[in-house]
């Protein structure tokens, strides 16, 4: 048996909460681990009615708090969800004390998540056309609903239903996962949830649900709460651009690849389709998607990294887990035409070391090939200007980053170190990662093209400046 638990979220719901508690089926109440009832400091007899209801209903496993002070409503949530790792429930169901969604769906909503098919469940007022309407919700409120859920999962790269029910079961180690702490304590703690869980590959299921709206309070500011909405996806599309923290975005450790003609890891690749089969050492292979590209022309790839990212293995000839701060692991191998350190050498202490141990691999004749990210690039040099300089979770100012390159400081770290360079390429910025997640137009809309052709344009003129990334091929002057 699954350990099933309602957090009822509840504020002035004194008029509500009895006939709420009341309508959960008969015939669910022995599934029910505990029901814990979070009066958010409310400024009527919630607490009196919800002590009054666990005297008279002693079958339902009832837990009664009342805040010191008012949580806000994703802040009760927080709190609510803390209680349920805290005491290893394994499901748990957010239930409104306002009675505005159905508890007679109880079974429905946790059973996805108990057979094992879903990490998380939405109620959704919108999948049976009309409902929602005949059910009572405001024209309005209808349209902003249908217009906020179209555009986030055009942003996010969604497809549900709707974004706005505050009906959810929860898978309870899922929900551990998350980096819930950082979310906010209002409305839109709804749509970050959805965000994290998106990010981090967890199943969402909906089921249809009926729409009722009474006479209860509503204390939602619908413009204020939009607002919102918009800056957190908006938020999300910029960190899986590489732009901002990403705190609330749960981003993976793999780092995506740049799948792009005109990114780094596309020059790399075409670059590499000129070349007759080679022996490859892939120095920071992440998870071997790029890899396993080189591998599809005909090349033997070998790659180390730090950590082993699911699936690495198989992608690749052969992989090591190793720490390149301790040189090129034994067993690699000798004799290799290529030493790849695609987006590597900014994450070490000591680059030059790096490409030194690159070096004693190398067949003669050999090359190492690389892409760094160019700190004198315009965006860098603004948020150092305004002074907002800032780790971000990817891009020129990943939050890994131990080291920062500009053309001219990269070229003297390698002419100085024993190197030449055999070839360099500018890159502009990585539009094409605009569309990550997203179920939006790709990169052959109109937009994309105007401004890929513009940002070409400025990168030609003055690559110092406007290039995201310098991608080079370095031969050892020994």
């Amino acid at each position: 048996m699954k350990k099933v638990g309602i957090l009822v979220v509840a504020y002035n719901a004194a008029s509500t909460l009895a006939q709420t508690l009341d309508r959960i089926p008969l015939d669910f109440r022995g599934e029910i681990h505990e029901i814990l009832i979070g009066d958010d400091y409310s400024q009527d007899s919630t607490h009196l009615v919800a002590l009054g209801y666990q005297q008279i209903a002693p079958e339902l496993p009832l837990r009664i708090v009342r805040h010191e002070h008012n949580l806000g409503y994703g802040g009760n949530q927080k709190w609510g969800y803390q209680y349920a790792i805290e005491q290893g429930w394994d499901v748990v169901v957010l239930l409104h004390g306002d009675g505005q969604y159905a508890p007679e769906l109880l079974p429905s909503m946790i059973k996805p998540i108990v057979e094992g098919r879903a990490e998380a469940v939405f109620g959704s007022r919108i999948m049976n056309q009309g409902e929602a309407r005949r059910g009572g919700m405001p024209a309005y409120k209808y349209v902003g609903n249908r217009i906020l859920t179209t555009f986030q999962n055009a942003v996010v790269g969604t497809e549900l239903t709707e974004w706005h029910s505050g009906y959810r079961a929860y898978d309870v180690k899922a929900l551990e996962a998350l980096p819930l702490d950082v979310n906010a304590d209002g409305f839109n703690f709804d749509t970050e949830i959805i965000i994290q869980l998106h990010e981090a590959g967890y199943r969402i299921h909906e089921i249809p649900i009926p729409t009722y709206y009474g006479d209860e309070i509503c204390y939602v500011d619908g413009l204020g709460y939009a607002k919102d909405v918009v800056k957190d996806v908006l938020r999300y599309r910029a960190h899986k651009m590489g732009f901002g923290t990403g705190a609330k975005a749960f981003s993976s450790t793999a780092y995506d690849i740049k799948a792009g003609d005109d990114s780094s890891h596309g020059r790399i690749q075409r670059w590499m389709s000129l070349r007759p089969p080679s022996r490859i050492l892939d120095l920071g292979c992440s998870d071997g998607e790029l890899g396993a590209r080189l591998m599809e022309m005909g090349h033997e790839v070998i790659g180390v990294d730090l950590e082993e990212h699911k699936g690495v293995r198989g992608r690749l000839t052969d992989f090591f887990q190793a720490d390149l701060e301790q040189g090129i692991p034994e067993g690699v191998g000798e004799n290799f035409d290529v030493v790849l350190c695609a987006d590597v050498l900014e994450h070490v202490r000591s680059p030059e070391a790096v490409l030194e141990s690159a070096r004693s691999v190398l067949r003669s004749g050999g090359s190492v090939i690389t892409s760094i990210p160019n700190f004198g690039h315009w965006y860098p040099r603004v948020r150092v200007v305004v002074g907002r300089f800032d780790y971000d979770a990817r891009g020129i100012l990943d939050r890994g980053h131990l080291r920062f390159f500009t053309r001219r400081s990269f070229g003297h770290l390698v002419h100085s170190n024993g190197w030449e360079i055999r070839r360099e390429e500018a890159i502009g910025l990585p539009l094409e990662v605009a569309d990550r997640g997203a179920s939006g137009p790709g990169g052959g809309s109109g937009v994309r093209d105007t401004l890929r052709r513009l940002d070409g344009a400025l990168v030609a003129i003055r690559p110092q400046l406007f290039s995201y990334q310098f991608v080079y091929e370095l031969s050892s002057q020994d």
